[in-house]
């Protein structure tokens, strides 16, 4: 790979979807923009494949749009455990699934179709006030994204730490060939964690499976979910089985002078909500215009405000996780009173005010998980 040696405008380091998103947005606020990873394209990642309404939104303003027939369109979300289920449509939009690589190609596509300079299977192995090591050649930049995971190599060498607080759980996804028997994304609950599934074609859905519990592997995971396992016995496994950690961590600062920070490497909210895509494209439009700008305090705002509402929601569903009886009584009070959870999905898409929620809600809610 030959390198160009002048000063680049931005330079993005991490080529997943955060930061092609990034580079898709500052570039089409003007900026000249390099991104470098030591991935070659298109990178896969064990994710659960869903991008829910306000990501899709977040996305299109980016430029990009799913084509239909490479997704599977779904309309809202679905909680169960053995006795229980409850569902909400979402107030505005549908939600998409689709398959990580191909969400990763039509990002990679419409980045170099905009302009921007990419560079696969490049090692970015240090970093400075004003320069990138890679590949044993120093670059020099105006501004530095990082954006290359929740254990950023180039975020340590910036200066920025994560807040000492960091809640660690588990993830596997795995895909079958069936068809999705549902337009909900099921969320499927037990004592063991979470198993989510996503439709991602007429014909396959995605399942991924969440946990505290390092020692346990899908397949057992599976037999605690009897009437997801129901749906799954004649399935055709369509692929591998692969795995990734899933962490709440919170950054005290997302930037340091000309140093920015965005997804995973700016901190991150348990996979349980659902918004990780759609907070780093978020992200992505917001630090753009700070570059552009030059005002990375606004960043530093506008990042707090994107992941306040998902950071809320992440608590209050892993104080479910692994507490049965409190599981059940929420579930339960939730499934009498579904308007409940309708309006929850709203305030978490971003479609209704935490205002519209309530008192009457809340105490209602609360009145229902006191008395049963």
């Amino acid at each position: 790979m030959r390198l160009d040696h002048s000063t680049h405008e931005v330079i993005v380091v991490g080529g997943g979807p955060a930061g092609l998103a990034a580079a898709i947005a500052a570039r089409q606020a003007g900026l000249d923009v390099s991104v470098f990873d030591c991935a070659r394209p298109p990178i896969d990642k064990a994710c659960g494949e869903g991008i829910m309404p306000d990501g899709l939104a977040a996305l299109a303003r980016l430029g990009v749009t799913i084509p239909s027939a490479q997704a599977c369109a779904f309309r809202g979300i679905r909680f169960l455990d053995d006795s229980h289920s409850v569902e909400a449509s979402f107030a505005e939009g549908t939600g998409y699934g689709v398959r990580r690589v191909v969400l990763h190609t039509l990002l990679a596509q419409h980045a170099d179709a905009l302009g921007v300079k990419l560079n696969w299977g490049a090692h970015v192995t240090g970093a400075s006030r004003d320069s990138v090591e890679v590949d044993g050649n120093r670059i020099s930049f105006r501004w530095l994204v990082c954006a290359d995971g929740q254990n950023s190599l180039i975020r340590r060498k910036s200066g920025l730490f994560a807040a000492s607080t960091v809640q660690l759980r588990y993830g596997f996804r795995r895909h079958y060939r069936v068809a999705p028997w549902t337009d909900f994304v099921e969320v499927h609950w037990a004592n063991c964690g979470q198993m989510y599934v996503t439709p991602v074609a007429n014909d396959e859905v995605c399942v991924a499976f969440i946990t505290r519990d390092l020692a346990i592997r899908f397949d057992e995971a599976l037999s605690c979910f009897p009437r997801l396992a129901a749906r799954l016995t004649d399935a055709r496994i369509a692929g591998t089985t692969i795995g990734a950690v899933t962490a709440s961590r919170r950054m005290r600062r997302v930037y340091n002078g000309n140093v920015a920070l965005i997804g995973e490497a700016a901190g991150s909210v348990d996979a349980i909500t659902g918004e990780g895509l759609s907070i780093a494209f978020r992200q992505a439009s917001a630090l753009a215009d700070a570059m552009l700008r030059n005002r990375m305090h606004d960043y530093q705002r506008a990042h707090q405000l994107i992941t306040h509402t998902p950071r809320r929601i992440a608590r209050l569903l892993l104080a479910l996780d692994g507490r049965e009886h409190f599981r059940q009584r929420v579930l339960g009070a939730l499934e009498r009173h579904h308007e409940t959870f309708e309006a929850m999905l709203g305030i978490h898409t971003g479609a209704k005010s935490p205002v519209t929620f309530g008192l009457t809600r809340a105490a209602r809610l609360g009145w229902n998980l006191l008395h049963g």
